[in-house]
């Protein structure tokens, strides 16, 4: 603008009158400056030639169009002394006026950044302003930012924890969704269909349990899950309300969800379960019981009219192995195996590895996820599972393979096998509080206590796996009714039945593994109720005494000190208890008998040595 300024006023004198104090500074009058006579030609000559040079310089039009602007934006300056033209002091003017409004311009700006705390905004000839997207003091902001996002993450993921370890939940795997405290929480959250929600309501469900908390937000996430929580904990409900949520609604597919159980028994109580949560959602769930009519129906596409189906490994295997094949599980979504270690056992009587090898290729859908659940944790369940399912997630309830601490655990030394029927009869006439469930370890076993029992006019009942399927449920309902107080039972009842309010357990027989006994003490003392559990020992049960003893201690009961010092059994006696545990029981029954067997022939030839040796002794008195 300098330099314009210079061009502009080239050959142009401004005389300025010196200050005494007298002369009148003010600027003179318009009609004074039109009547004043010019002042020099020096000057004039000046100006016209350097009016004849702007000419040159700018064009006449752009001199004219400038008078004119500076006419109409300044009237009261455009009649000057002709000894400055008019068109060079628009020129000034306009200049002037344009620095003039820039400067009032960015002293705005520099007051509106001191209020808001902000750099001042800088203005371009070119009128864009520059990017403020690095200074210094937004950067300071967006770090600020960040690190309060991550103290607000860091503060949830404690409160999780915190709410994880107050209702032991152990939980392993990535990508874990945070768990739900209600199903409010769970209904809102994951939009839960309205008539499920219902029904929820209607069975009962109040709050949900741990299990409940972490196990539904992981399926509903689609993760493959291996889940261990202690019995009576609602683990079937866990599996069960994310699966009817995600197959919505029926369609003709065919099976879209396989539950597998080990027991007929097992299988019915949570068709029962599924057919309750399922009411009015348009799911159809199927039982599979009779094996010989299903085949005959087979022709009519009997497996499209149903979305879940429920069974037990043998009847599903002997469909599949039918050529062509009787049922079809290619549009399996979900795969449950329900108490999962019993169903992995191998080289052991009741085991189905075999069996679930085949279920496990027969769900060929590349979108089928697995579920496995138990109330006790198998190593080698978790090791099938850490090689053969992705993106797994691992929940446990409480310490692995623990009881319920809501179950008052006690041992009983009878002596021998002889002792057990005395040490029954006390305890059912002192401390007899029905309904009872007392396990046995064979079906013989179980028919011989029965008829001592019923002479003694209990109100009993047997179940094992001789009497046909319609006894077995008759049974079990009128158990469940109340109509017999007293159950004796076998493994069938061991796992997974849910009896509401059996306030005792009795282990007539020793369980041959810890595992077998956390499965038989839990139909008591569920649903957060209390319970009692009874357990006969003889001598001959010490190679499993040990164990037993560090599940009662675990789930904080007192236990003999001496229980827990026992020596741990060979590595022969743990590969045969794993091989055949019966086949153990009657050597380790035999060689207390021996020995028994020995002390009495020992003792007997000590009295024959005694009594040898006395007589003489006796007569020689007598004698004399």
């Amino acid at each position: 603008m300098n330099a314009s300024f210079r061009i502009l006023t080239q050959g142009v004198s401004f005389k300025r009158p010196k200050n005494d104090g007298t002369a009148d500074l003010s600027p003179p009058k318009r009609d004074e400056v039109a009547k004043k006579p010019p002042s020099g030609g020096n000057q004039l000559s000046r100006g016209k030639s350097t009016r004849g040079n702007l000419d040159n310089i700018f064009g006449s039009r752009v001199n004219k169009s400038k008078k004119d602007q500076a006419k109409e934006e300044y009237p009261e300056q455009s009649d000057l002394e002709e000894g400055v033209p008019a068109d060079i002091s628009a020129q000034c003017n306009a200049s002037l006026s344009t620095q003039m409004e820039q400067d009032r311009q960015d002293d705005e700006a520099d007051e509106s950044s001191s209020e808001d705390d902000q750099p001042a905004k800088l203005q371009l000839f070119s009128g864009a302003e520059p990017s403020t997207d690095f200074t210094p003091a937004k950067r300071k902001r967006k770090k600020k930012v960040k690190k309060d996002a991550d103290k607000l993450a860091l503060i949830k993921q404690e409160k999780i924890n915190h709410f994880r370890n107050l209702h032991n939940i152990h939980v392993t795997g990535e990508d874990i969704p945070e768990p739900v405290e209600t199903f409010e929480e769970l209904a809102t959250r994951f939009q839960l269909n309205a008539r499920l929600v219902e029904n929820i309501t209607k069975i009962g469900y109040q709050q949900p349990t741990p299990i409940q908390m972490q196990a539904i937000p992981l399926v509903l996430q689609g993760r493959n899950i291996l889940a261990s929580a202690p019995t009576g904990s609602g683990k079937t409900a866990a599996f069960l309300i994310p699966i009817i949520q995600s197959l919505k609604c029926f369609n003709n597919f065919g099976y879209r969800a396989v539950v597998v159980s080990p027991t007929r028994e097992l299988a019915k109580q949570t068709f029962f379960e599924t057919d309750r949560l399922t009411l009015g959602t348009g799911l159809r769930t199927h039982l599979l019981e009779d094996v010989p009519k299903f085949v005959k129906r087979a022709k009519k596409n009997r497996s499209s009219r149903f979305d879940i189906l429920v069974t037990t490994p043998n009847r599903l295997v002997f469909l599949l192995s039918k050529k062509p094949a009787v049922v079809s599980l290619e549009s399996v979504e979900w795969l449950v195996i329900d108490e999962s270690d019993k169903l992995f056992e191998a080289d052991k009587e009741g085991g189905f590895r075999d069996q679930l090898a085949v279920i496990y290729k027969a769900c060929s859908s590349p979108k089928v996820r697995r579920l496995l659940f138990s109330a006790t944790f198998a190593i080698e369940v978790e090791e099938w599972c850490k090689q053969h399912l992705d993106n797994l997630a691992e929940v446990s309830i409480g310490a692995r393979n623990a009881a319920t601490s809501a179950i008052d655990q006690r041992l009983v030394f009878v002596g021998t096998e002889d002792g057990k029927t005395s040490a029954l009869r006390k305890i059912l006439q002192e401390e007899y509080t029905p309904p009872v469930l007392i396990f046995v370890e064979s079906k013989q076993r179980a028919k011989e206590l029965f008829r001592e029992l019923e002479n003694d006019r209990f109100h009993v009942d047997v179940i094992h796996s001789d009497r046909e399927q319609s006894e077995r449920d008759l049974v079990v309902s009128s158990f469940r009714a109340g109509n017999i107080w007293t159950l004796i039972a076998t493994e069938v009842l061991g796992r997974g039945i849910d009896f509401k309010g059996v306030n005792m357990v009795i282990n007539y027989d020793f369980p041959l593994t810890s595992i077998s006994y956390i499965h038989r003490i839990g139909r008591t003392g569920r649903a957060g109720q209390r319970g009692k559990a009874i357990t006969f020992f003889t001598e001959a049960d010490d190679v499993n005494l040990r164990s037993i003893a560090s599940v009662m201690q675990r789930s904080g009961c007192e236990v003999p000190a001496f229980m827990l010092q026992l020596p741990k059994p060979s590595s022969s006696v743990r590969k045969q208890l794993k091989r055949n545990p019966k086949e153990l029981r009657k050597k380790l029954k035999n060689r207390v008998k021996m020995k028994k067997l020995g002390k009495g022939i020992r003792k007997a030839k000590a009295d024959t040595r005694f009594s040898a040796t006395a007589k003489p002794k006796a007569a020689t008195k007598t004698d004399s």
